[in-house]
């Protein structure tokens, strides 16, 4: 069953293949990847009130330093995912990565211990403050350089490494949902708890725990290392991909034949690449034997002259998975911005939690990583198997049918949000408070919850999905590049959205400093429509993709041992 895990005799390989891999890696997997999310979450949530208080940075300057961390931790990943696939494989990346996360985040830990390393404390706002010597700038960002590589390195290539544990793609989804369900809650864990030390105990001590969890989860990892099954970079496949172009454009006068016997189908692992296909068949040309492609052992004469078959399909591949790569950017991007216009709507409304307690507004935020967690758990446990008693063939919902539900979530919780600030702004303006920004509006913050459920929920459809699909349909050599191209969703949405929200405010008068005399929920209403138009154009791409191999992943699906 597609909800529960299966045992290692159900994932048993073939004699034939080494005996490594199957569920007994998860553990490890896993719990390396709760103790590395924890040491980098741990630093990044709370770093822009770090440099405020200890390094009398100014809050904007202190923002855009957390963006640009931010946006390098969601774009690095693939830097590390070609790496592992062409040279070091994800074994080693992971491992370096880990290391270099542990010396960046103890250089973060001396640069809160040690005086010398940070400047006077002083008072917001002091014209007495003193800003950090050249010396301690230097020690502060090559700390974050540092705790940034780390944290690219390890989070999406762990993901690689799991999913190469397992032969089936029914098997993949499962670990998928559970991958999700790992970063997602300890990324909570890290913003709460770990933040709480930082504010109420000390900074060392909060920056002691993330460097104590790097290290238990790289001593997890390595455990683990006599159980994974490894996979072997391969040399660099986008050389490879890249012949494909030269040598289809190299032979654009020639002409492209019907028959299968005519084209090049030996790849480099001996095995038998499949039939030409007719989508983009100009790129067939590259596969076409002409005279003098081939020497008399059969080996090609010319790598930019002739490929192999399986390197044709395998940029096809590619280029069919683009449109849909940028509907995850464009999905995420709404979501980015509802998070930072969330917080702004929080500061604004009464915070409290009984007479007594007081929730702070970016703590808002957890609920979309534990209605993450909660709907992964639901959907994985119940939803999915619930799904295969239903239908008529029993089958796993392939991933673009997860990840358009993904999209109906996200766009939904855009319309929620915009009735919410609605009703925010009315109560403000029956109390007149459009003109004091200083004053709480008489409306509770929990009335925040409904659309960040909403976007934790689609996170916890689209996410998974695209993880499983890209790892499924890329090519076997671009494997770790696959899981990273996920993480660009995030990345280059994270830069985007600090692009729509600045359009925005020169453009509209809908978000000035004072939300209260904007109109933000207008805001809310451009990005459910940006959201349906987006999910319409999936829908377009979905309908004309087809899955690789589908004939195989249908065998695999509907068989009771895998």
């Amino acid at each position: 069953m597609e909800g529960s895990f299966p045992s290692d005799e159900e994932t048993q390989v073939s004699a034939s293949k080494p005996k490594r891999g199957g569920w007994i890696t998860f553990p490890f997997i896993a719990g390396s990847l709760a103790g590395l999310t924890l040491g980098g979450y741990g630093w990044i949530s709370n770093l822009i009130v770090y440099m405020i208080d200890e390094f009398n940075v100014q809050s904007v300057d202190a923002a855009q330093i957390w963006n640009v961390v931010g946006g390098c931790t969601l774009t690095f990943p693939l830097l590390a995912g070609i790496l592992a696939d062409s040279f070091l494989g994800s074994f080693s990346v992971i491992w370096i990565s880990s290391l270099i996360s542990l010396l960046g985040i103890t250089l973060l830990v001396l640069s809160a211990t040690v005086d010398s390393l940070r400047p006077p404390p002083c008072e917001n706002g002091s014209s007495l403050c003193l800003s950090p010597s050249k010396t301690q700038f230097a020690v502060l960002y090559l700390a974050l350089t540092l705790a940034t590589i780390g944290v690219a390195g390890t989070r999406f290539t762990l993901g690689t490494i799991g999913a190469d544990q397992f032969d089936g793609p029914k098997h993949r989804r499962t670990y998928f949902n559970w991958y999700s369900f790992t970063i997602y809650i300890s990324i909570a864990i890290s913003s709460t708890v770990i933040v709480y030390v930082q504010d109420n105990v000390s900074w060392g001590w909060g920056f002691g725990l993330c460097a104590a969890a790097n290290v238990v989860g790289l001593v997890i990892f390595l455990l683990g290392c006599r159980f994974y099954r490894r996979v072997r970079p391969q040399g660099s496949p986008f050389v490879g991909l890249a012949r494909v172009a030269i040598a289809a454009f190299r032979k654009r006068n020639s002409l492209i034949s019907l028959e299968s016997e005519d084209y090049y189908h030996k790849s480099h692992d001996g095995l038998v690449a499949p039939t030409p296909t007719k989508t983009f068949k100009f790129l067939n040309r590259a596969a076409l034997i002409t005279k003098g492609d081939i020497r008399e052992d059969g080996s090609i004469a010319n790598l930019w002259k002739l490929c192999t078959l399986q390197q044709v399909e395998d940029l096809k591949t590619l280029i069919k998975l683009f449109p849909l790569w940028l509907t995850g950017i464009i999905l995420c991007t709404p979501l980015d911005i509802q998070t930072s216009l969330a917080i702004l709507q929080a500061l604004t409304m009464d915070c409290h939690l009984g007479p007594h307690f007081k929730i702070p507004a970016g703590t808002m935020l957890v609920f979309i990583m534990v209605s993450t967690c909660i709907t992964i758990v639901l959907v994985d446990r119940f939803l999915f198997p619930l799904w295969q008693n239903l239908t008529v063939t029993g089958r796993f919902p392939p991933p673009l049918q997860r990840i358009g539900v993904g999209h109906v979530l996200c766009f939904s919780s855009m319309a929620v949000s915009a009735v919410v600030e609605s009703k925010r702004l009315k109560i403000a303006g029956s109390h007149k408070l459009q003109n004091q920004d200083d004053l709480i509006v008489p409306m509770s913050v929990f009335w925040l919850v409904p659309q960040l459920a909403l976007a934790g929920a689609g996170e916890a459809f689209h996410f998974p999905g695209n993880a499983a699909l890209f790892y499924q349909e890329f090519p076997v050599s671009l494997k770790s590049t696959s899981t990273a191209l996920v993480a660009m969703f995030f990345g280059l949405a994270f830069f985007l959205s600090t692009a729509v929200v600045g359009l925005f405010r020169r453009v509209t008068t809908w978000l000035p400093d004072n939300i209260n005399q904007g109109r933000m929920d207008n805001v809310y209403w451009v990005l459910f429509g940006l959201g349906v138009i987006n999910f319409s154009f999936y829908l377009v791409c979905a309908w004309f993709y087809k899955y690789q191999g589908t004939t195989k992943v249908e065998d695999d699906e509907s068989s009771p041992d895998n």
